[in-house]
């Protein structure tokens, strides 16, 4: 029955008024012994109460699936816990594996269904558990320097003109633009729905711009240019999200890899620096314009759960996509490069040469998860993990930058200057491209702490929709 349920990713339509009977049959047939001998909370009508048997759902649910679930201790008492949220979090503790120390999931969560269902479309939106918020992104490049890293064309701050690049030197009425005050910048920022800002643009004029959140449709695809550097066209692709519209991403990837083959290019540079991740199969699409011709058929990776669910393991071939014919594949990353990024990443290098050009190496999330229905929430326990046709993935400590380069957050969006770009464009030119021993890149303690609140914000995972197949 998990199995059916899961690979369907058919919803528990239980509801709580009938005191979750589908939900509570399904326990049965996951487990065998109870998690534990707590007598339930009981209505005098239903018996166990519904809040019972939803928390005990989740912990049962993560018995079965969970990638480490037999560390998770008989004695773990879901019912101590508040949500799925507190419940999902505090499961994490039990995922110790060698060669590591402490814990390596960072990312086992729950969310409302309803937050769910429109941040993974990519719908920015007011609902019950989320806000929508102003559509653009901030990054300190030293102390006292915050400059806007992303802007979302639909947003406020999209149609307000606001661009990448651009410094903010004051926040309502604030100019305390430093990260000692990182908390009041934040709620400015993401959680204010209504704030005002001074810009200073590249031009070094300045620009008062008041911004009210409002809903936006996000837009994956950011950018997509084509350069000559040297003697080589090189296509130029900056990919945020493998979440969204899926059908809205594959057009666009359709239309930009088109360009590409039909502007001669034969090189190209995907810049992943803050992409957190996705769907898996937005991966396998994007993997299969990107891989020589020679590797069509070959194994691009392979999903593997765990000892309970080994019958489950799925293996998945590259499909060519397009005509480029490409020899070599040059990435921008950086430590907000996670999961089905890096998926893509390291699907790739075990048949091509890939380098990785960046600040810094990526998250370190080689596993994934799929939507579990809970009553109102959603499940994430970390579910499988993925390995390469070499049968390379433990790499939770991040995949190693080749090139280091700054991320060049004073300049826009396919700026040849920017810092990441222009070494690789530069390099094409030169015929050397510099290493991460000759390219030092300066690191503030401080201004990496607040960037790394900022950059929590984002969702990071690797999602398979289509669960156990």
């Amino acid at each position: 029955m998990l199995h059916n349920l899961l690979s369907k990713n058919i919803l528990l339509v239980a509801t709580f008024a009938t005191g979750l009977s589908i939900l509570s049959s399904c326990q049965k047939d996951i487990v065998e012994q109870p998690a534990t001998t707590e007598t339930p909370a009981t209505n005098s009508n239903t018996g166990p109460s519904a809040e019972y048997k939803m928390k005990d759902s989740v912990l049962q649910f993560s018995r079965e699936i969970y990638l480490w679930y037999n560390q998770i201790p008989s004695s773990f008492d879901a019912q101590s816990f508040a949500t799925p949220v507190e419940t999902m979090t505090a499961i994490r503790a039990f995922s110790i594996e060698a060669p590591f120390t402490t814990a390596v999931d960072r990312w086992s969560f729950a969310i409302k269904k309803t937050e769910w269902d429109n941040s993974s479309t990519g719908h920015v939106q007011q609902t019950a558990e989320s806000t929508i918020d102003l559509g653009m992104r901030v990054f300190f490049r030293t102390e006292g320097d915050l400059r806007v890293t992303h802007v979302e064309p639909e947003s406020a701050a999209g149609r307000a003109g606001v661009h990448r690049g651009w410094r903010i030197t004051k926040i309502n009425g604030s100019t305390n633009i430093t990260t000692g005050n990182g908390t009041q910048i934040i709620n400015g920022v993401y959680e204010s729905t209504n704030s005002t800002f001074t810009f200073q643009k590249p031009d070094g004029t300045s620009v008062n711009v008041s911004l009210s959140a409002n809903a936006y449709n996000e837009h994956p695809v950011v950018l997509d240019s084509v350069y000559t550097a040297g003697s080589k066209k090189v296509g130029y692709l900056v990919f945020n999200s493998f979440l969204g519209d899926t059908t809205k991403i594959y057009n666009d990837f359709n239309r930009v890899f088109s360009r590409f083959s039909n502007e001669g290019v034969n090189e190209v540079v995907v810049d992943l620096r803050y992409n957190g991740g996705g769907y898996v199969t937005v991966q396998e699409r994007l993997a299969n314009y990107l891989i020589n011709n020679a590797y069509n058929g070959q194994v691009m990776m392979t999903e593997k759960f765990n000892d309970k669910n080994t019958r489950y393991n799925n293996t998945t071939r590259f499909k060519k996509l397009g005509s480029l014919n490409l020899n070599r594949i040059f990435f921008i990353a950086s430590s907000n490069t996670a999961s089905a990024s890096e998926l893509l990443i390291n699907n790739l290098k075990a048949h091509m040469d890939v380098r990785l050009v960046g600040p810094s190496n990526t998250t370190g999330k080689p596993v994934g998860f799929f939507p579990i229905p809970v009553g109102e929430w959603y499940i994430f326990p970390v579910s499988f993990r993925t390995v390469n046709k070499n049968g390379e993935g433990s790499y939770f400590g991040g995949l190693t930058i080749t090139n280091r380069a700054a991320d060049g957050i004073d300049k826009d969006w396919g700026d040849k200057s920017e810092t990441a770009l222009a070494s690789i464009l530069n390099g094409f030119s030169s015929g050397t491209f510099r290493s991460a021993e000759t390219e030092g890149v300066v690191a503030d303690p401080a201004v990496e702490v607040v960037n790394g609140r900022l950059s929590q914000r984002e969702f990071k995972g690797t999602i398979d929709t289509r669960g156990m197949r």
